[in-house]
């Protein structure tokens, strides 16, 4: 019997590769001689580059950064030297977390970090980079990304204080021709601008007040044009506003952006772990509506479903629109019950996790499937 182990991490209780192993241990304490293929799982936001790099035996390098203010920080990537495959998580440079609360500035929070990732990337010798878009504190369209790597802002570099206004053009020929061969990961469809445009949408998220906000808008806007006049139409592509525009900027210079998921399954060779697979187990710390919204149980159904092979999602926990994400991706089993408190249930987690996963095979093996 063949059964794959595909999860998200659990957040706060077990990374993806901890959360595969614990599945692994409920499966065997059913089928002591299963073959269990572990495909640790991510969807492009925090935790990826350690995830792909368990799950092909590789490591996380430490990258000299600063972080979306200027300070110096050290970051990681996740490399893969086998494959020479470099993965960059932008949040390790200009992640929010990174900035206490009583310090984020939207307004002067900049991109520039994330060009230090890049080229710690390419300097350690990376064919492949996949980039992580997420939970960044910039809004800054990736403008100080692209500047860092030779863009050159016309006529002046904005200032940190202003609008932009006086961004007329974005001249992009010098621009490091490596950028335009990497692959993004996303996992929102916003543009750049308008309401569901970075500033509109996410800025407050990062600390930025309505004046704050305005600012953002008419900054974005401004590069959006910049952008259109080098011939980068890029601003209304899905996916553009994604980490404060960055999208945008990865767009512009010709990257392939993509569902993180899908990128992560590609990575980590989920298609050929699944192939002879009688059974795939995946989940994440939370099932809800936004599960279907390219997380990793929604991106491991669709990929089981086109290899023929049934699935089952183990929950943490269960949220609002857990049911239409049952409908769309398959059975969906919560490792415990929703009465513990979350300190127990994180604790817990990797014991009722590898309990939920025998309790799924012990049914399948009975003909009883979930």
């Amino acid at each position: 019997m063949k059964i794959v182990v595909a999860p998200d991490s659990f957040k706060e209780s077990m990374s993806a590769r901890e959360a595969a192993e614990a599945m692994a241990a409920g499966v065997r304490r059913v089928v002591p001689d299963a073959d269990v293929t572990l495909v640790p799982m991510a969807d492009g936001g925090e935790g990826t580059a350690r995830t792909v790099a368990d799950a092909l035996g590789g490591e996380l390098l430490d990258v000299d950064t600063v972080d979306a203010l200027g300070r110096a920080r050290r970051g990681q990537i996740g490399w893969v030297a086998r494959d020479r495959l470099a993965v960059v998580e932008v949040a390790q440079a200009v992640g929010l977390d990174l900035i206490a609360p009583d310090e984020r500035d939207a307004l002067a929070a900049s991109s520039t970090g994330v060009a230090n990732l890049l080229r710690a990337a390419w300097d350690a010798g990376a064919r492949r980079v996949v980039v992580g878009l997420g939970g960044s504190a910039t809004t800054d369209g990736g403008l100080g990304m692209l500047l860092e790597l030779g863009a050159r802002a016309l006529p002046v570099r904005p200032s940190a204080g202003c609008d932009w206004a006086d961004l007329a053009g974005l001249d992009l020929t010098r621009l490091d021709p490596r950028l335009g061969r990497v692959e993004v990961a996303v996992d929102v469809d916003n543009p750049l601008t308008g309401p569901r445009g970075a500033a509109a949408v996410f800025a407050p998220q990062k600390g930025a007040d309505p004046t704050a906000v305005a600012v953002l808008t008419r900054r974005l806007e401004h590069l959006a044009r910049a952008l259109r006049a080098g011939g980068h139409d890029v601003a209304g592509l899905p996916g553009a506003g994604a980490a404060g525009g960055l999208g945008a900027a990865f767009l512009a210079a010709g990257a392939r952006l993509a569902p993180g998921v899908t990128l992560v399954a590609e990575a980590v060779g989920l298609s050929h772990a699944l192939l002879g697979a009688d059974l795939v187990l995946t989940g994440e710390g939370r099932v809800d509506g936004q599960t279907l919204s390219g997380k990793v149980p929604a991106g491991v159904s669709a990929a089981a479903r086109v290899a023929g092979v049934p699935v089952v999602v183990l929950a943490g926990s269960l949220g609002p629109g857990w049911q239409e994400a049952q409908d769309a991706i398959g059975p969906v089993v919560p490792i415990g019950p929703a009465d513990r408190p979350l300190a127990e249930a994180l604790a817990r987690g990797p014991v009722d996790l590898a309990d939920a996963a025998e309790r799924v095979v012990a049914d399948r093996v009975a003909g009883h499937p979930s």
